[in-house]
């Protein structure tokens, strides 16, 4: 039995006061209402309604269910209404994973703007580096930055993550300017604890895999501001340091061995229907960091 049916089908009958009435309020046939409501009196086991050949009445049981289903279909249709409004209308809490440094650079200007047009959209954002489980730990969205890797997870890109070495002139002026990732001297290298997890797919990423590091953050900003200070040389993302090329403190080597550039993704979970808030947040994160990405024109 379909309790749902045989609700709709009862209260109807007690409204109109005719299974045939009833039948063509709901645009179905008289045998079934019939079959709905004996289904929900067997169901119940009490009698709902007593019938004569002119009219027909609730019974004391029927009186009480009715108050009963009434409450649930108004329940029933102010949920289909409310969930209808959070897939045609943008609202509610967007959760979002995001990486700590990107996120403080780059990101709050464009939550900002976001929020600007879309004020019924509630940020939740958290900011971490690790691997996440988006549907475990109930995010709607991850931003990560990485090479694209096989997911059961959709992957749009954003922009593209260059990385580069980089060191500060004082640095170059007393140990000189490299001209091949051998020249790299050992020990002055300042380590991403993640960068272990890269491929190790070009001569420069494969010739730091081999250096001795005398710095090692999880954090770039702390490892730029190491560099800037003439501690060593870097692999950075052109995000992270992109002000610093703009004025100098930094300077690019090596750009020749320059590795494939990364990616900017946001992960979500595949669904059939998607909530209007990540609809409009998808839209929004398109294009908004330009192509190239603005931290790319320098």
């Amino acid at each position: 039995m379909d309790r749902f049916d045989a609700l709709q089908a009862f209260t109807a009958v007690a409204a109109e006061g005719s299974f045939t009435k009833a039948a063509a309020k709901l645009d179905t046939s008289n045998q079934l209402v019939s079959k709905y409501v004996a289904q929900l009196e067997e169901y119940i086991g009490e009698r709902l309604f007593n019938r004569t050949t002119r009219r027909i009445h609730l019974t004391e049981a029927g009186e009480q269910c009715l108050q009963h289903a009434q409450l649930i279909l108004e329940n029933l249709q102010d949920m289909e209404n409310h969930l209808g409004q959070l897939h045609s209308q943008a609202q509610g809490v967007l959760k979002l994973s995001a990486p700590v440094s990107f996120s403080t650079l780059h990101l709050a200007p464009l939550l900002n703007d976001f929020k600007k047009l879309h004020s019924a959209v509630n940020i939740d954002l958290q900011l971490n580096d690790r691997t996440i489980d988006v549907v475990e730990e109930g995010f709607d969205l991850a931003l990560r930055i990485g090479y694209l890797k096989d997911s059961s997870m959709i992957a749009r890109k954003v922009a593209p993550m260059r990385l580069v070495l980089c060191a500060s002139p004082s640095y170059l002026e007393q140990y000189g300017i490299p001209e091949q990732p051998e020249d790299l001297i050992s020990g002055h290298y300042l380590s991403y604890s993640y960068m272990n997890n890269h491929p190790k797919d070009s001569a420069l990423l494969l010739a730091l895999s081999q250096k001795q590091s005398n710095f090692v953050a999880n954090n770039g900003e702390v490892l730029t501001a190491a560099a800037v200070a003439g501690l060593g040389y870097a692999l950075q993302p052109t995000f992270i340091i992109w002000r610093e090329l703009q004025a100098g403190t930094l300077k690019i080597l090596l750009p020749q061995y320059e590795p494939a550039p990364m990616g900017l993704y946001a992960t979500y979970p595949h669904r059939k229907l998607m909530a209007a808030k990540l609809k409009v947040f998808l839209e929004f994160l398109s294009g908004y960091f330009g192509q190239p990405p603005y931290w790319d024109n320098v």
